[in-house]
Parts: C-alpha cells; sequence; structure tokens
C-alpha cells in the first residue's frame, strides 16, 4: 500500500519538460539521495583504486631501487595496505551497485505503476485513436529501457566524472608532461560520440515505433485466433507478421551497425591514445626523467582515465535509447486525464431518468458530423429503442450518455439538468451497459457477474441477476458453479452464455439508466424471448435504451428511433411505424418474411 500511495501521490506530469535531462532528474524525485550515495560511493572506489596505484609506486620506488637515508614502511604494512585498499574498493563498489539498483527499480516501479493508472484514466477519444499495441510497448520495452538508464547510464555519469577526476590529479601528482599527453584524445572521442548519438537516436526510435507495429500485429492476431481460423487465413497472417518482422529486422540491423561502428572507432582512438603514452613513459623510464615506479604507477592508472573517457562515447551513444524512450512514455504521461469528478450536480436521491435529447450533434472529427439534430424525450422508466443500419449512430448516441463522448451541438437534460453538469463517475455509476460485444475476464462466472459492484455481494444477490438474465439454470450444470473459471473474453463459454453472463453483471450493478447496445444478438430466440420476459420486471421505474436489428426485440418499446447516417428519420411505436412506407416497414417485412419461410421449411423437414 506504502508504494501505491507514493505512486499516487508524486505526479510525473511534472517530469514532461522539452529539457530531456532535467524530466529524467525529476523522475527520480524521491531517489537523489540514493543516486548521490552511489555516486559518492563510486569515488570512495575509485579512490581507492588510484592510491592502490600510488602504494605500488611507492612500493617498486622504494624496495627495488631504494635510495640512501630513506625511511621505507615494512613490507607488512605495505601488504596490509593492499588488502585493505582492496576490501575498500570492493565494498564501496558494491555498495554503489546496490544504491544504483535501488534507485532504477524505485524509479522504474514508480513509472509502471503510475503509467498504468494514467492509462486507465484516458479518454475513450484516445484510446479510440491509439493501438494496444502501440501502448503496450510503451509500458514495457520502453519503460525497461529507462530502467537501464537510472542503472547504468545515470549513474554511470557521476561515475566518469569522478574517475577522470580523481586519476587526473593523480597523474599530474607522477609528471605533468605524461598527463597532458593523456587528455589528447578526448576531443576526437566526444566529436565521434556526438556523430554517432544523433544517428543511433533516430536509428533506435524507428527500431521502437516498428517494435510497437509488431506488438500490435501479434496482438490484433491472438485476438482474433478464431476469426482467423473461421477464414483459413493463417499463411496470409504469417506472412503479414513476416514483413513486419523483416522490416525490424532491417531497422535493428542499421542500430546494430551504428554501434558496431561506434565501438572500433573509440576503442582505436583510446587504443592508440594507451600506446603512446606507454611508449613516451618507457622513454622517460629509460632516460631517468622518471622513476621506474612512477612508470608503473602512471601505466595503470592511465588506463583508469582512458576508461572514463571510452565510456564517455558509450554512454553518450547508449543515453539516447534512454531519452527516446523518455520521450515516447512522456508522450503517454502527458495526456490530459478523463476528469471523472468534473461537475457540479448529484442527486443523492439518485437519478430518475428523465432525458431529453435537444438538436443534439456530434464529431468525432471537425467537419465530419456523426449525429446530426437529434432530438426526443425519454420519460422516467420508459423503453426507448433505437434501431438502424450499420453505422447510422446507434451506439455513438447512448455513448453521449455516460459521457464517454462530449456532445459537439445541442443540448442533452438529464432530469432537467444538463448532462455535463453530472460528473462522470456518477454518471456511469447511474447507468448499465452490456455492449455488443461483452468483455469477460479471466476469472470466475461469480467474479465476472459482481465485477461492476464495488461493494462485498451476497451469493443470493449474484443467483438472482443471473435468474433475470436465463443464466442461472445453465451456470448450475457447470463443474463449479458459480466458481467455473472462464477463458480470456469469455472463450469458454458460448455466444449467449457470454452476454447472458454480461446481462447479470449490469443488472447487479441495479443502475437508474439501462443501455442494451444488440444485447441480444447472440442469442437464439427462445433465450431471447426468456431474456425479454426477465427484464420487463427490472426495467420498472428505470428508462432503458436497447440498440437492436430484431424488430422483434422492440415491438414493446414506448419510443422507437429509427435512424440513419446519424439522423432520425422515423419515431413512434411499432403500430404507428409499420402503418406508414418507410424503412421501418421495410424492415419488419424482411424479417417476417424470413421468419414466415423459416418456419415452413421446419414443418415441411418435420
Amino acid at each position: 500500500m506504502a508504494v501505491k500511495t507514493e505512486t499516487l501521490h508524486f505526479d510525473l506530469k511534472n517530469t514532461v519538460t522539452p529539457n530531456r535531462f532535467r524530466g529524467l532528474w525529476r523522475m527520480m524525485t524521491g531517489f537523489h539521495w540514493h543516486y548521490l550515495g552511489a555516486t559518492l560511493s563510486l569515488g570512495v572506489a575509485a579512490l581507492a583504486k588510484t592510491t592502490t596505484y600510488l602504494l605500488l609506486r611507492y612500493f617498486v620506488d622504494n624496495y627495488f631501487t631504494p635510495q640512501q637515508g630513506t625511511t621505507v614502511l615494512p613490507l607488512w604494512m605495505i601488504a596490509l595496505g593492499f588488502v585493505l585498499l582492496a576490501v575498500v574498493e570492493g565494498g564501496f563498489t558494491f555498495l554503489s551497485a546496490r544504491l544504483a539498483i535501488s534507485t532504477a527499480e524505485g524509479v522504474t516501479l514508480r513509472l509502471r505503476n503510475y503509467l498504468y493508472d494514467q492509462i486507465q484514466r484516458l479518454s475513450f477519444t484516445y484510446h479510440d485513436k491509439t493501438q494496444t499495441g502501440e501502448l503496450i510497448q510503451r509500458s514495457t520495452s520502453d519503460v525497461d529501457a529507462l530502467r537501464r538508464f537510472f542503472a547504468d547510464q545515470a549513474i554511470g555519469i557521476g561515475r566518469i566524472v569522478l574517475l577522470f577526476t580523481i586519476n587526473f590529479i593523480a597523474l599530474l601528482q607522477l609528471n605533468v608532461k605524461l598527463t597532458l599527453l593523456s587528455i589528447i584524445v578526448i576531443p576526437f572521442v566526444v566529436l565521434t560520440s556526438i556523430f554517432f548519438f544523433k544517428r543511433v537516436s533516430k536509428a533506435y526510435e524507428s527500431y521502437q515505433e516498428q517494435e510497437a507495429t509488431l506488438s500490435t500485429t501479434l496482438q490484433e492476431n491472438l485476438a482474433g485466433v478464431r476469426v482467423v481460423k473461421a477464414f483459413a487465413r493463417q499463411n496470409y497472417e504469417i506472412e503479414k507478421f513476416e514483413r513486419d518482422n523483416w522490416e525490424k529486422f532491417k531497422r535493428g540491423r542499421y542500430l546494430t551497425k551504428m554501434h558496431a561502428l561506434f565501438w572500433p572507432s573509440s576503442d582505436i582512438l583510446c587504443g592508440f591514445q594507451i600506446l603512446a603514452g606507454y611508449l613516451l613513459g618507457a622513454i622517460m623510464a629509460i632516460n631517468g626523467e622518471i622513476s621506474v615506479g612512477t612508470y608503473m604507477a602512471y601505466a595503470g592508472l592511465i588506463i583508469w582515465i582512458i576508461y572514463p573517457l571510452r565510456n564517455l562515447g558509450r554512454l553518450i551513444v547508449q543515453t539516447s535509447t534512454g531519452l527516446v524512450s523518455y520521450g515516447r512514455v512522456m508522450e503517454i504521461i502527458k495526456q490530459d486525464r478523463e476528469k471523472l469528478d468534473e461537475g457540479d450536480t448529484e442527486s443523492k436521491d439518485g437519478l430518475h431518468g428523465q432525458i431529453t435529447f435537444d438538436q443534439v450533434g456530434f464529431e468525432y472529427e471537425t467537419g465530419t458530423p456523426v449525429l446530426e439534430d437529434i432530438s426526443f424525450k425519454a420519460e422516467s422508466g420508459q423503453v426507448i429503442a433505437l434501431l438502424g443500419s450499420t453505422g447510422s449512430g446507434k451506439t455513438t448516441l447512448v455513448n453521449l450518455l455516460p459521457r464517454f463522448y462530449e456532445y459537439t451541438a445541442g443540448s442533452i437534460l438529464l432530469d432537467g439538468i444538463e448532462l455535463k453538469r453530472y460528473p462522470r463517475r456518477y454518471l456511469r455509476q447511474q447507468i448499465g451497459i452490456v455492449e455488443q460485444e461483452p468483455f469477460l475476464f479471466s476469472r470466475s462466472i461469480r467474479e465476472n457477474i459482481s465485477y461492476g459492484v464495488s461493494r462485498n455481494v451476497s451469493d443470493d444477490e449474484v443467483e438472482s441477476a443471473a435468474r433475470a438474465a436465463a443464466i442461472h439454470d445453465v451456470i448450475r450444470t457447470f463443474p463449479e458453479g458459480y466458481h467455473t473459471l472462464v477463458g480470456e473474453k469469455g472463450v469458454t463459454l458460448s455466444g449467449g452464455q457470454k452476454q447472458r453472463v454480461a446481462i447479470a453483471r449490469t443488472l447487479l450493478k441495479n443502475p437508474r439508466i439501462l443501455i442494451l447496445d444488440d444485447s441480444t444478438s447472440s442469442v437464439d430466440t427462445e433465450t431471447e424471448a426468456e431474456i425479454r420476459e426477465a427484464l420487463q420486471n427490472l426495467m420498472q421505474n428505470r428508462t432503458t435504451f436497447i440498440i437492436a436489428h430484431r424488430i422483434q426485440s422492440i415491438m414493446d418499446a414506448d419510443l422507437i428511433l429509427v435512424m440513419d447516417r446519424g439522423r432520425i428519420v422515423q419515431r413512434g411505436q411499432h403500430s404507428d411505424l409499420v402503418a406508414v412506407d418507410g424503412i421501418y416497414r421495410r424492415i419488419y417485412e424482411i424479417q417476417t418474411r424470413i421468419e414466415t419461410e423459416l418456419e415452413k421449411e421446419i414443418a415441411n423437414a418435420g
């Protein structure tokens, strides 16, 4: 709970800034001391390593080339000094690694939690426009890239600065000429690193984008595996995956090529620098300009001054991956959250359900109307039916009620109050929805039915909802009853069973307004009749919107709205609509003829 509380109280939106380095530093809020401790521990370890070489110099100069009159420390003290320095170096290196990993894992834990929380609270519009695979990619691969950045590259900055500073000062104490020679390569390493940094950044971003595309392809295929097999499209899907995978391979190969070109370039520069230092130091030792001990100390220290330079180049190039991933993650975090509690009206007694649409219009994109001039009134407790072809705007219309989308023209009044004055959270608590394609989780049937209710519900309440949805008798036949686990999306249930479980879930919520989005499309006529009969009592005193393609499902509605291309083209009750020429009567006649012919065929077959 402590981690979750900390996550919710730290707003990562504060880390969104054009300066990505500053944003990454802000992201470490709460872990700055861990980071500084890791850096200082590295400094102590580096100081111990440098002192080891200086002690080596003392040992060689005083035991192999002793000078008369010089007081020499006992050999056991020098040996003890080597041991203690090794212990200090190893201990503080361990402490630094532990603090760095603690920083990386802590920041990443908070980032994952916040990012998931952010995705949950984004609007329907954002999710409509964003591919699922893209969100998964940024929540996994990009977050992991940031974890590596904090564990390695962030601490590497402090490590390089400390190693270079400490060893540079130590080299100056040995010999100024050798020291100045040892840093000639710095400008060349930096220029080479910057050259590759720009190219690696673009290559990595391109690679991540293609990986997201590949993830989307895989996710869609797995989600629609039944459709793929039903239409025998395995070869098509394999070819599509192979194309996307080949594109990822090409981009990954180019990224690897950039890395492969950088490493030899930096290694050659640093290698020449070390060889030049060894050569000049050996000549100076032979000529007596420096002692043998000084040369041996220099031979060790030059590695630890070139090593940071080489790592500087590696760090500059690899940091590009962290910066790219930071930008991709921040694109999600900087999105405005859906304001669930925005509004100033809540009825303590609950909603009555009187709804008035007054010349309502809606556009997903500016200039492309989806709904136009929608006007009607639903009294409390009435059943409103929506009929029309696919794409006529039926589902969009009912999605305006829980404020999944905001209407762009006109007015919607709920109990005489503008809909936008009601908080979204309150509306969604008062409105129950059964989707056209209901989603069931990989949990027990009982958990799926009680999912929409935050309080603890009794078994009797769950069973009552299941009976009302005509699914109770079916559930009792399962081996584990209500505790039977269903597969992902309810794949272990038939279409009709899955639909009825979703209806039971909505009924248990006991909403004031019901939205049934073609909720009986996956059931047979007999089951539909059972559900319709069970719903009659539950619809009392509730305003209900039914979207259906079967006229038989909506014949008893108080008001039937026939929609076409985002407009209401007919309205009235069943008896009124079949009496006039129009879309409704044509649909009714077609469905009646089909049912009549089907009954004749069944009779003849019998």
